[in-house]
């Protein structure tokens, strides 16, 4: 399924592609300061043991778009009502498969404005963390067309518009069917 995304979308995309598949290392790696708005947006989330996405670290942009410190914070609660649910889904979905997944969404002001957001997760993998097993999740967040509709106020609840999970990879069925006539 093809959707539209967020140029930062396609560039992190490619990146982890690169990163994730080594006859790829040597294609041409776009330059930061061709995509300034590109690292503050970039965050970091880990469950825990007690299953909670908390951030780990978040670019200056997110902090200011949702107006507060993120660090240290469970990431499911900027949803509401049943969207946490499919949140938590979606981001297990996400590190079970090792494989990227976007999220599009719309994030409301306390005065009701409203904005697009696109969201994208990619596994940290191992051969980022020199082979540790971490529960982690590499976040973009991306407000799509012009911030100036918020009036400066920061985003306090976040809505789903679609989910666009990964989807797994082929491999051995999971699944063997034996019949026995007997």
């Amino acid at each position: 399924m093809s959707l539209p995304r967020h140029p930062n979308t396609e560039l992190l995309l490619e990146a982890w592609q690169r990163l994730d598949d080594p006859s790829l290392e040597k294609a041409v790696s776009p330059l930061t300061h061709n995509h300034p708005d590109l690292l503050d947006a970039l965050f970091v989330i880990e469950r825990n043991h007690d299953g909670f996405w908390v951030f780990r670290n978040a670019g200056r942009a997110l902090e200011a778009r949702i107006g507060r410190s993120l660090s240290e914070h469970d990431f499911v609660p900027l949803w509401t009502g049943y969207d946490k649910d499919m949140i938590t889904a979606f981001l297990g979905s996400v590190l079970q498969n090792r494989l990227p997944g976007i999220i599009q969404a719309s994030g409301e002001t306390l005065n009701g404005q409203s904005i697009d957001i696109e969201l994208s997760f990619t596994p940290i993998g191992r051969n980022m963390l020199k082979g540790q097993k971490a529960d982690r999740l590499l976040g973009l967040y991306q407000v799509i067309g012009t911030e100036a509709a918020l009036k400066g106020r920061p985003i306090w609840r976040h809505r789903l518009t679609a989910l666009h999970p990964p989807v797994a990879r082929d491999g051995q069925p999971y699944l063997k069917l034996v019949a026995n006539n007997n």
